[in-house]
């Protein structure tokens, strides 16, 4: 599964999910030499700004990285400089309700990123969730990606890594929606070892 099928359903997802809501691909950002782009950075109004920074890993990204730790350091720069740039602003709020900004690293439910994600486990699993940026609350989501067949719909799905429930557990396993991509391929990974 490639990136740009991936950033799709992302497109389509957001689209059908929110009334009003701007899309960006392959957004640069350059904060004084930190430079760097967010594949989707997406804004909804709810009816303040809520944004979403993500960074999509398919099977080829898993590939030509030289590890978790260059992923990490991909993610982590979108979010710490990615506000920065003067191109982009968000804005605090009083009484603002949930977070400000989702920063979300989401792999392809593919077998290599299962298998990626599952021998880098610890690293992924380690990303707290809870974060702000630029003084704004914000959350942080290492996920793979689940219902891509829905996603024109709006019901795309994130199956969290650093949430609550470990990655190798059965609670994890059995959250992945039943005959899914993400299904099969936890299924395929379990089989070949």
């Amino acid at each position: 599964m490639r990136e740009d099928e991936l950033a799709t359903r992302v497109v389509e997802h957001f689209r059908a999910a929110f009334e009003d809501v701007t899309v960006h691909l392959e957004e640069p950002y350059d904060h004084y030499g930190n430079r760097g782009v967010a594949d989707v950075y997406v804004r909804v109004r709810t009816p303040e700004p809520v944004d979403y920074l993500i960074e999509l890993k398919s099977d080829a990204a898993i590939r030509h990285a030289t590890g978790a730790n260059e992923v990490l350091r991909q993610y982590r720069r979108m979010e710490r400089y990615f506000y920065k740039d003067d191109e982009h602003r968000i804005d605090r709020k009083l009484g603002r309700d949930g977070p400000g900004v989702h920063v979300l690293l989401l792999f392809a439910p593919t077998a290599a990123c299962v298998r990626h994600v599952r021998a880098h486990q610890a690293l992924y699993e380690s990303v707290e969730t809870d974060a702000t940026v630029e003084g704004v609350p914000a959350t942080r989501k290492v996920a793979f990606l689940t219902n891509l067949d829905q996603a024109a719909e709006g019901k795309l799905g994130f199956l969290s890594v650093n949430g609550e429930v470990s990655f190798d557990s059965e609670a994890f396993e059995s959250a992945a929606p039943a005959e899914s991509r993400l299904a099969d391929a936890l299924a395929d990974v379990s089989k070949s070892e």
